[in-house]
Protein backbone atom coordinates (compact mmCIF):
# COMPACT_ATOMS: atom_id res chain seq x y z
CA UNK A 1 0.00 0.00 0.00
CA UNK A 2 1.49 3.35 -1.07
CA UNK A 3 1.51 6.54 1.03
CA UNK A 4 -1.57 8.05 -0.62
CA UNK A 5 -3.59 4.89 -0.03
CA UNK A 6 -2.50 4.76 3.62
CA UNK A 7 -3.46 8.40 4.02
CA UNK A 8 -6.95 7.74 2.60
CA UNK A 9 -7.34 4.72 4.86
CA UNK A 10 -6.37 6.70 7.97
CA UNK A 11 -8.77 9.51 7.05
CA UNK A 12 -11.59 7.05 6.38
CA UNK A 13 -11.00 5.35 9.73
CA UNK A 14 -11.00 8.73 11.49
CA UNK A 15 -14.26 9.74 9.84
CA UNK A 16 -15.79 6.43 10.84
CA UNK A 17 -14.69 6.92 14.43
CA UNK A 18 -16.05 10.48 14.42
CA UNK A 19 -19.49 9.50 13.13
CA UNK A 20 -19.93 6.22 15.00
CA UNK A 21 -20.99 7.64 18.41
CA UNK A 22 -23.64 9.88 16.84
CA UNK A 23 -24.92 7.00 14.72
CA UNK A 24 -25.11 4.71 17.76
CA UNK A 25 -26.93 7.41 19.72
CA UNK A 26 -29.52 7.81 16.98
CA UNK A 27 -29.92 4.05 16.72
CA UNK A 28 -30.42 3.68 20.48
CA UNK A 29 -32.94 6.53 20.44
CA UNK A 30 -34.89 4.85 17.62
CA UNK A 31 -34.92 1.58 19.59
CA UNK A 32 -35.84 3.31 22.87
CA UNK A 33 -32.62 2.22 24.53
CA UNK A 34 -31.68 5.45 26.28
CA UNK A 35 -32.84 4.37 29.73
CA UNK A 36 -35.28 5.91 32.16
CA UNK A 37 -33.88 9.43 31.68
CA UNK A 38 -33.06 9.82 27.97
CA UNK A 39 -32.34 13.55 28.24
CA UNK A 40 -29.58 12.97 30.76
CA UNK A 41 -28.31 9.94 28.88
CA UNK A 42 -27.88 11.96 25.69
CA UNK A 43 -26.13 14.75 27.63
CA UNK A 44 -23.79 12.24 29.23
CA UNK A 45 -22.92 10.53 25.97
CA UNK A 46 -22.29 13.76 24.07
CA UNK A 47 -20.11 15.08 26.88
CA UNK A 48 -18.16 11.81 27.05
CA UNK A 49 -17.42 11.83 23.35
CA UNK A 50 -16.47 15.49 23.42
CA UNK A 51 -13.73 14.73 25.94
CA UNK A 52 -12.75 11.55 24.11
CA UNK A 53 -12.15 13.29 20.79
CA UNK A 54 -10.60 16.34 22.44
CA UNK A 55 -8.13 14.11 24.29
CA UNK A 56 -7.43 12.20 21.07
CA UNK A 57 -6.71 15.47 19.25
CA UNK A 58 -3.97 16.25 21.79
CA UNK A 59 -2.19 12.92 21.25
CA UNK A 60 -0.68 13.27 17.72
CA UNK A 61 2.08 15.74 18.66
CA UNK A 62 3.41 13.69 21.62
CA UNK A 63 3.13 10.50 19.54
CA UNK A 64 5.17 12.13 16.80
CA UNK A 65 7.75 13.58 19.16
CA UNK A 66 8.26 10.54 21.34
CA UNK A 67 7.51 7.63 19.00
CA UNK A 68 8.12 9.22 15.56
CA UNK A 69 4.59 8.32 14.45
CA UNK A 70 3.50 10.49 11.56
CA UNK A 71 0.05 9.20 10.66
CA UNK A 72 -1.78 10.66 13.72
CA UNK A 73 -0.81 14.14 12.50
CA UNK A 74 -2.98 13.57 9.43
CA UNK A 75 -6.17 13.34 11.50
CA UNK A 76 -5.39 15.82 14.28
CA UNK A 77 -7.51 18.60 12.80
CA UNK A 78 -10.43 16.26 12.11
CA UNK A 79 -10.36 15.04 15.71
CA UNK A 80 -10.36 18.59 17.04
CA UNK A 81 -13.27 19.70 14.88
CA UNK A 82 -15.15 16.55 15.85
CA UNK A 83 -14.61 17.38 19.53
CA UNK A 84 -16.11 20.83 18.97
CA UNK A 85 -19.06 19.33 17.08
CA UNK A 86 -19.90 17.03 19.99
CA UNK A 87 -19.41 19.89 22.47
CA UNK A 88 -21.81 22.05 20.46
CA UNK A 89 -24.34 19.22 20.35
CA UNK A 90 -23.89 18.71 24.11
CA UNK A 91 -24.66 22.36 24.83
CA UNK A 92 -27.45 22.53 22.23
CA UNK A 93 -29.17 19.52 23.80
CA UNK A 94 -28.92 21.15 27.22
CA UNK A 95 -30.21 24.46 25.87
CA UNK A 96 -33.00 23.19 23.65
CA UNK A 97 -34.20 19.93 25.19
CA UNK A 98 -33.24 20.15 28.84
CA UNK A 99 -34.01 23.87 29.30
CA UNK A 100 -36.49 24.47 26.43
CA UNK A 101 -34.51 27.53 25.28
CA UNK A 102 -35.09 29.31 28.59
CA UNK A 103 -32.18 31.70 28.21
CA UNK A 104 -32.76 33.26 31.62
CA UNK A 105 -32.51 29.87 33.33
CA UNK A 106 -29.46 28.94 31.27
CA UNK A 107 -27.76 32.22 32.15
CA UNK A 108 -28.50 31.64 35.83
CA UNK A 109 -27.00 28.14 35.57
CA UNK A 110 -23.86 29.47 33.92
CA UNK A 111 -23.41 32.05 36.66
CA UNK A 112 -24.44 30.05 39.71
CA UNK A 113 -23.51 26.43 38.97
CA UNK A 114 -19.71 26.01 38.78
CA UNK A 115 -19.69 22.84 36.69
CA UNK A 116 -21.82 24.55 34.04
CA UNK A 117 -19.63 27.66 34.23
CA UNK A 118 -16.45 25.73 33.41
CA UNK A 119 -18.24 23.64 30.78
CA UNK A 120 -19.49 26.77 29.03
CA UNK A 121 -15.99 28.26 29.27
CA UNK A 122 -14.58 25.15 27.60
CA UNK A 123 -17.07 25.55 24.74
CA UNK A 124 -16.10 29.21 24.31
CA UNK A 125 -12.43 28.25 24.18
CA UNK A 126 -13.11 25.61 21.52
CA UNK A 127 -15.17 27.96 19.35
CA UNK A 128 -12.29 30.06 17.91
CA UNK A 129 -10.22 26.91 17.46
CA UNK A 130 -12.96 25.37 15.31
CA UNK A 131 -13.47 28.58 13.34
CA UNK A 132 -9.74 28.92 12.59
CA UNK A 133 -9.15 25.26 11.78
CA UNK A 134 -8.89 25.84 8.01
CA UNK A 135 -5.78 26.42 5.91
CA UNK A 136 -7.11 29.88 5.05
CA UNK A 137 -6.98 30.91 8.70
CA UNK A 138 -3.45 29.54 9.02
CA UNK A 139 -2.42 31.88 6.21
CA UNK A 140 -4.32 34.84 7.69
CA UNK A 141 -2.90 34.46 11.20
CA UNK A 142 0.53 33.18 10.26
CA UNK A 143 1.57 29.73 11.42
CA UNK A 144 3.25 30.89 14.65
CA UNK A 145 0.17 32.79 15.89
CA UNK A 146 -2.16 30.06 14.67
CA UNK A 147 -0.16 27.43 16.52
CA UNK A 148 -0.13 29.53 19.72
CA UNK A 149 -3.90 29.98 19.49
CA UNK A 150 -4.50 26.27 19.05
CA UNK A 151 -2.52 25.42 22.16
CA UNK A 152 -5.68 26.58 23.95
CA UNK A 153 -7.00 23.09 23.19
CA UNK A 154 -5.19 22.01 26.36
CA UNK A 155 -7.06 24.67 28.32
CA UNK A 156 -10.35 23.46 26.87
CA UNK A 157 -9.50 19.87 27.75
CA UNK A 158 -8.63 20.74 31.34
CA UNK A 159 -11.84 22.76 31.69
CA UNK A 160 -13.77 19.84 30.23
CA UNK A 161 -12.25 17.46 32.77
CA UNK A 162 -13.17 19.80 35.63
CA UNK A 163 -16.69 20.09 34.23
CA UNK A 164 -16.98 16.30 34.18
CA UNK A 165 -15.52 15.88 37.69
CA UNK A 166 -17.84 18.48 39.21
CA UNK A 167 -20.88 17.18 37.37
CA UNK A 168 -20.52 13.57 38.54
CA UNK A 169 -21.87 13.07 42.03
CA UNK A 170 -20.80 9.51 42.82
CA UNK A 171 -18.73 7.46 40.39
CA UNK A 172 -15.74 9.60 39.40
CA UNK A 173 -13.82 6.84 37.64
CA UNK A 174 -14.36 8.09 34.08
CA UNK A 175 -13.55 11.77 34.75
CA UNK A 176 -10.47 10.66 36.71
CA UNK A 177 -9.27 8.63 33.72
CA UNK A 178 -9.74 11.66 31.47
CA UNK A 179 -7.83 13.81 33.97
CA UNK A 180 -4.88 11.40 33.98
CA UNK A 181 -4.85 11.18 30.18
CA UNK A 182 -5.04 14.94 29.59
CA UNK A 183 -2.39 15.76 32.20
CA UNK A 184 -0.09 13.04 30.83
CA UNK A 185 -0.47 14.38 27.28
CA UNK A 186 0.21 17.90 28.49
CA UNK A 187 3.38 16.81 30.30
CA UNK A 188 4.57 14.91 27.23
CA UNK A 189 3.85 17.99 25.13
CA UNK A 190 5.85 20.25 27.44
CA UNK A 191 8.79 17.90 27.85
CA UNK A 192 10.92 17.30 24.80
CA UNK A 193 12.68 14.00 24.04
CA UNK A 194 16.45 13.98 23.76
CA UNK A 195 16.29 13.71 19.98
CA UNK A 196 13.46 15.67 18.41
CA UNK A 197 11.58 14.48 15.38
CA UNK A 198 11.17 17.04 12.56
CA UNK A 199 8.28 19.38 13.45
CA UNK A 200 5.05 19.11 11.45
CA UNK A 201 3.71 22.00 9.46
CA UNK A 202 0.06 23.04 9.75
CA UNK A 203 -1.11 20.46 7.24
CA UNK A 204 0.45 17.58 9.16
CA UNK A 205 3.36 17.14 6.69
CA UNK A 206 6.84 16.90 8.11
CA UNK A 207 9.07 19.91 7.72
CA UNK A 208 12.60 19.24 6.52
CA UNK A 209 14.88 20.83 9.11
CA UNK A 210 18.24 19.88 7.59
CA UNK A 211 20.74 22.77 7.42
CA UNK A 212 20.48 24.73 4.23
CA UNK A 213 16.90 23.70 3.54
CA UNK A 214 14.04 26.23 3.65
Amino acid sequence: MDGAARHRLVKAAAWGAALAPAALLLLDAARHRLGANPIEEVLNRLGFWTLTFLSASLAPTPLHRWLSLNWPLRVRRLLGVTAFAYAALHFSWYLGVDQFFDLKAVGADVVKRPFITVGFAALLVLLPLAVTSTDGWVRRLGFARWKALHRLAYVAALLGVVHFLWRVKADKQKPTVFAVVVVALLLLRLRRPGRRAPPPDHSGRLVDTLPGRK
